[in-house]
């Protein structure tokens, strides 16, 4: 799977810095795509003025990026609305900004940010105000023994050929666990082995820790990676919460973009990050 060409990449605005700052960052994947950007302003009492102004940021990002942009106005909760437009306008990608705290709530019974990503059948980028995009020198794919894990490769290849970026592939496992670390490893060389077959570069870390979340990022600050590519949680047992929560925690306390990918349909969801 990747990211496909000719499609719809969807941006939310609420004229917010980080809206607006995740708009600029769309330009690049959208002209590597050759898709357009739709921007979409969604409120449960839209005005024509909202209506006006997002004509207007649409002029001006025609004029910036020389991309093709259309405009919706929804009245409604932010995260529906999403959720009904991805398939019926050929969504591929969902660029969203977040400010400093995302746990706000939805008519998803009080719910946060984390279970509308679940239930995007999309990808989906979430960044911040102060984040870039430009010049991507590394992409960081946490890894684990799941079928579902390796889903992120060609997607991490595709961008990677975006920005002439190479990828880095991390494994977090508790330490003292010799067994796990012996069974990932050989997983790890075939997946960086395929990533070079494709012409990318790319290398292998293992990391034992207690703490996924906060490993994951530090390596990532540490080795200058510009994006991280994780797996979605959907419908994930009790024994694999653990997952869920790293992947949570690190949208929530991220300094860079993370990219969040829809797992294919199986019969079973194993622990993936």
């Amino acid at each position: 799977m990747i990211i496909k060409e000719h499609q719809t990449i969807l941006v939310s605005i609420d004229f917010s810095d980080q809206s607006l700052n995740a708009l600029k960052q769309s330009y690049s994947i959208a002209k590597h795509t050759k898709s357009k950007i739709l921007l979409l302003y969604v409120s449960s009492n839209p005005e024509k003025k909202h209506e006006d102004d997002l004509l207007n940021l649409a002029e001006t990002t025609r004029k910036e990026s020389t991309l093709e942009v259309e405009t919706v106005v929804e009245k409604g909760d932010l995260y529906e609305v999403i959720i009904k437009k991805v398939e019926p306008l050929n969504i591929s990608l969902v660029i969203m900004g977040i400010g400093d705290h995302v746990k706000f709530k939805s008519r998803f019974g009080g719910s946060t940010i984390h279970k509308f990503i679940n239930l995007l059948t999309c990808p989906i980028i979430t960044i911040r105000e102060n984040m870039t995009m430009d010049g991507i020198k590394n992409i960081l794919i946490p890894f684990d023994l799941s079928p579902e894990s390796r889903e992120k490769v060609p997607f991490a290849v595709q961008i990677a050929r975006f920005y002439g970026a190479d990828i880095r592939i991390i494994s977090i496992f508790p330490p003292n666990d010799d067994s796990y670390e012996n069974k990932i490893l050989p997983y790890l060389q075939q997946v960086k082995k395929f990533i070079k077959q494709e012409g990318v570069n790319c290398t292998n870390k293992t990391i034992p820790s207690t703490m996924a979340a906060e490993s994951i990022l530090e390596y990532a600050y540490a080795n200058e990676c510009g994006i991280i590519m994780q797996m979605n949680q959907k419908e994930v047992s009790i024994s694999e919460k653990f997952s869920g929560t790293v992947g949570q925690k690190i949208i929530e306390i991220s300094k860079i973009p993370i990219m969040t990918i829809h797992p294919m349909k199986r019969e079973s969801t194993n622990r993936v990050v």
